[in-house]
């Protein structure tokens, strides 16, 4: 079986058994969006390309641990040999950190609203990204809203003024004010990502109430023309009800602006949580469909440095994974 059939099949499957050895030191626990306050998650690689599996004791896929990190895969009939990635923080390669771990806003399929967590001190958050420096190429940044749009920013941005100076590319994505994508940009931050969440404006109101699609599509758009075309992503997720070609018409109108789309299957959780997750085929028909946007308008996310797009656990991605 081929990566890319292989990895729609994980993707869908989703959750993992973990058997043999103790998995001690390659188990990352996530602390924002649908996955937050589960039982951690692995990266399972092979031939340098990764797919992250969240732990369940009854997981779809069963991984044996034979050590040092050699781990066999089986689902169905097939048996595959690879390694498991330890995570720097969150995701391997790269310092991952979640400034708020607590929301003002309920999206339908997070889960970070239900936890109550706290706000880290930026202090803290640069000890632990030092700790893990030389075994990292990028720092990313990512926040929920504990309090306001605009005094989550705030807190982001002294976080930033911390980071950008351990000479690490560093990419930031939270929820942008107008004014966000500049101030960002002067303080020396490589790649930005505001999330669309879905492939149309009328499922974004159902899914994220109290949140302006508009108002982020018009921060994307303003980021491009400061960062530059690929250096701009944006994540949709599939899975929440919209048609294939919602999602080709979305894919094409972030594509033909310089924006690189964040293609997530719905992890389903909080709210959603009875929602079937997305199939490894369609997964595999929204990867060239998504393949194709990018393509027809040169954008490649081997360029990609921070983030998601750099890191790929989560998603089938076109020129990394294909």
């Amino acid at each position: 079986m081929d990566w890319k059939r292989l990895k729609a099949e994980l993707l869908a499957a989703n959750t993992v058994r973990l058997e043999g050895v103790p998995c001690t030191g390659f188990i990352s626990r996530s602390t924002a969006g649908p996955t937050a306050g589960g039982e951690g998650s692995v990266f399972f690689s092979k031939d340098g390309r990764r797919v992250r599996l969240s732990v369940a004791r009854e997981g779809r896929v069963r991984l044996h641990h034979h050590g040092e990190g050699r781990v066999t895969i089986r689902t169905g009939d097939l048996e595959i040999e690879g390694k498991l990635e330890p995570a720097g923080l969150h995701c391997p390669r790269q310092a991952y950190v979640n400034v708020s771990e607590r929301c003002i806003f309920h999206c339908r399929y997070c889960t970070v609203p239900l936890l109550g967590g706290g706000t880290k001190d930026p202090a803290d958050i640069e000890a632990r990204v030092r700790e893990v420096l030389d075994r990292v190429d990028a720092i990313a940044i990512t926040s929920g809203v504990s309090d306001s749009l605009e005094g989550e920013e705030c807190r982001v941005r002294s976080l930033v003024k911390r980071l950008v100076l351990l000479g690490k590319p560093v990419g930031v994505s939270i929820y942008p004010t107008p004014e966000t994508p500049q101030r960002l940009q002067d303080l020396g931050v490589s790649e930005v990502k505001w999330n669309l969440e879905a492939a149309t404006p009328a499922l974004f109101a159902r899914m994220c109430p109290g949140l302006d699609y508009h108002a982020i599509r018009a921060s994307l758009d303003r980021s491009v023309e400061i960062f530059g075309e690929g250096a701009v992503y944006s994540n949709v997720l599939f899975g929440l009800g919209e048609s294939d070609e919602n999602l080709e018409r979305c894919i094409e109108d972030l594509t033909s602006s310089g924006i690189i789309p964040v293609l997530r299957p719905l992890n389903p959780a909080a709210e959603l949580a009875t929602v079937p997750r997305p199939s490894a085929e369609r997964i595999l028909r929204v990867c060239e469909i998504h393949e194709k946007g990018l393509r027809c308008h040169g954008l490649d996310t081997r360029k990609a440095r921070t983030m998601c797009t750099a890191c790929t656990g989560c998603d089938l991605v076109p020129g990394r994974d294909t």
